[in-house]
């Protein structure tokens, strides 16, 4: 015989409506949520989700979109979202656009066409410059990018001001020329980047910015052509991780060390980074924050669809490593035995 709520409710000693909104991922007493979940458990109770679909019009289901699952922000901004929704009952599709608009659009019907629940997005740069429009069925929160109106709940960092911060660290340590390469498609890049230019136009610094497109080799091309020039920079910054670990090929591939030839530095703290050479020096972002924040923001959305749009801007940290030592540090490293 089939489990039924009403079951999972005797079990729980608690009312079949409360099942329902431990089931729905409702906010519940802490330890009634416990009850319902261990009895959910014991009695083997399987939501019939297409029923359940049919009555609230919902699949109970989150859409994930972001911009790039090669990178380890998103794949770890991912996977709080992923265990949050599943202690509140509701599953999680993700989807990977590429930076490209077209593919977002696309991934957006979809999610209309599954009825999910509400939607977490990291917009195309195309949309937040075109402060295009979200108009869907269900809540969306928007993470990493935010559009320029209030439209939608979003939580990002403090792209500029950590730019900066990078740079000063930095013009610090007696590098004066610096060349940045940022993601072309990515409102996150011309955020970092304009915070880049910013800072080191404050200190006194020259700079040379590169928008790198969002395909295979350009930013290898792009690194390439910026060391073989009449002028090498002092220090490399990169928008992200995955474009830290390009330039460090580039590198390779031209017999130049860091920082004994070039200084490097960039976002993202990823697990690698402190293993090359004396460890690359970054902007660490409060990954599982964004990630546990957005997905609040969009359970409270479901309890208060009218309340006011909310916009949530977090401060990442400097990780100091070798990777970013001073010319005189990194020439006396690179000669001893």
């Amino acid at each position: 015989m089939a489990v039924g709520i009403k079951d999972v409710a005797k079990t729980a000693g608690v009312s079949p409506a409360t099942v329902s909104r431990v089931l729905a991922g409702r906010p519940v007493d802490p330890a009634m949520q416990a009850r319902v979940q261990a009895a959910v458990k014991s009695t083997g109770y399987r939501p019939n989700l297409a029923a359940r679909r049919l009555r609230s019009q919902h699949s109970n289901t989150i859409g994930l979109i972001v911009a790039d699952i090669r990178n380890p922000f998103f794949t770890e901004v991912s996977r709080t979202i992923e265990r949050i929704a599943a202690a509140r009952g509701l599953r999680v599709i993700v989807c990977n656009t590429d930076e490209d608009p077209a593919q977002e659009a696309k991934y957006l019907e979809l999610m209309q066409q599954e009825r999910v629940t509400g939607i977490v997005l990291a917009p195309s740069r195309q949309r937040v410059e075109m402060a295009g429009s979200l108009s869907l069925d269900c809540p969306v929160v928007l993470i990493d990018r935010a559009l320029p109106a209030a439209q939608k709940d979003s939580v990002l960092l403090d792209n500029e001001a950590m730019a900066g911060l990078l740079v000063e660290h930095l013009h610090a340590q007696g590098h004066r020329h610096l060349a940045g390469l940022f993601g072309a498609e990515s409102s996150t890049g011309i955020e970092r980047r304009a915070g880049f230019e910013r800072a080191a136009q404050r200190l006194g610094m020259t700079t040379e910015a590169i928008a790198v497109p969002h395909a295979p080799g350009e930013a290898e091309h792009a690194v390439a052509n910026l060391l073989r020039g009449p002028t090498r920079p002092d220090a490399l910054v990169a928008s992200n991780g995955v474009m830290l670990l390009t330039i460090l090929r580039a590198l390779r591939s031209l017999d130049l060390t860091v920082p004994g030839d070039i200084a490097l530095a960039g976002f993202d703290n990823n697990d690698w980074m402190e293993f090359v050479g004396d460890g690359l020096t970054v902007i660490e972002q409060p990954v599982e924050e964004i990630g546990r924040t957005a997905m609040t923001m969009l359970l409270d959305r479901f309890d208060y669809p009218d309340a006011a749009v909310r916009k949530v801007v977090l401060t990442g940290r400097l990780v100091t490593r070798g990777s970013s030592a001073s010319p005189s540090v990194a020439e006396f490293a690179g000669s001893m035995p």
